[in-house]
């Protein structure tokens, strides 16, 4: 069921409190603001977010255009600095890290899965999936491979380059390439944003699937309650708060709560610029 923000902010905090083991990402009262503080046309993309993400748990993050989903995923994810409040993954200060430092932490502690696929034009399939695990010089574990490649349907597609193939074969590479190296933690941004419904439905099952049997973290941010269905969890944000925070919720519940005018999505809300 759906919480107001007073309920979600105050359950949040406590889950974290108790369950602490269990979250592996978190936000603690997150400010961002862009602009110059005396500048009138400042913009607060977040206002004071608290909220843990579980292991083995899939949300998705939904809210109008400009409401901070995407400001929220990208501070999580350390490609943002938040303005004030703190961000942790697997205990680690994402929020105080240097650059050095948060180069480490995404090699090892954090997948992200670009609407954009991010793929390296010269490089196959397979090689653009364990590019982080070199990156990294960590081991390939073949037989973990096998089964990511399996479950995204690529085994013949393995020495194509991104050229050779369709968009939902490009965005289900990017899905491979962000779990094969086992992060605690997958940051999706619009992962079905340029896919056609077939392509949509098995990468949203690749994902979901990654959290209920390997225990990956995933957040997605989206703007399609279709797409939301498959999450545990869906956080809806406005105006730079969590507003409703949904377990389980389906594709009806989610929909009634944007058909009622509670957060209306805006139609150009794909890779939306939320400053």
């Amino acid at each position: 069921m759906s919480k107001d923000v007073t309920e979600t902010a105050a359950d949040s905090s406590a889950d974290e409190n108790n369950h602490d083991g269990d979250v592996v990402a978190r936000a603690v009262d997150l400010v961002k603001i862009y602009g110059d503080v005396s500048d009138e046309t400042q913009v607060s993309a977040l206002d004071h977010v608290t909220v843990g993400f579980k292991r083995g748990e899939m949300t998705a993050i939904m809210g109008p255009s400009g409401s901070g989903k995407s400001t929220l995923m990208h501070c999580m994810a350390g490609l943002d600095k938040p303005t004030s409040g703190k961000v942790f993954v697997e205990g680690l200060e994402v929020s105080a890290m240097n650059q050095r430092q948060l180069t480490d932490l995404r090699r090892n502690q954090i997948g992200f899965i670009f609407q954009s696929f991010n793929l390296v034009p010269t490089l196959s399939a397979e090689e653009n999936i364990v590019l982080p695990l070199q990156i990294a010089k960590k081991p390939i574990d073949r037989e973990w491979l096998d089964e990511v490649v399996r479950v995204v349907g690529l085994q013949d597609r393995l020495s194509h380059r991104p050229s050779q193939l369709s968009g939902g074969q490009q965005q289900r590479v990017a899905c491979a390439r962000a779990i094969v190296s086992r992060p605690s933690v997958i940051f999706a941004d619009e992962p079905t944003g340029n896919l056609d419904s077939k392509s949509s439905s098995q990468v949203l099952q690749f994902l979901q699937d990654s959290a209920r049997k390997h225990g990956q973290t995933i957040v997605m941010v989206t703007h399609d309650p279709r797409a939301a269905s498959y999450a545990d969890r869906v956080l809806v944000l406005a105006d730079g708060k969590i507003t409703r925070d949904m377990a389980h919720p389906t594709y009806e519940q989610i929909f009634d709560v944007f058909s009622n005018g509670d957060a209306a999505e805006a139609e150009d809300g794909e890779g939306e610029d939320e400053q």
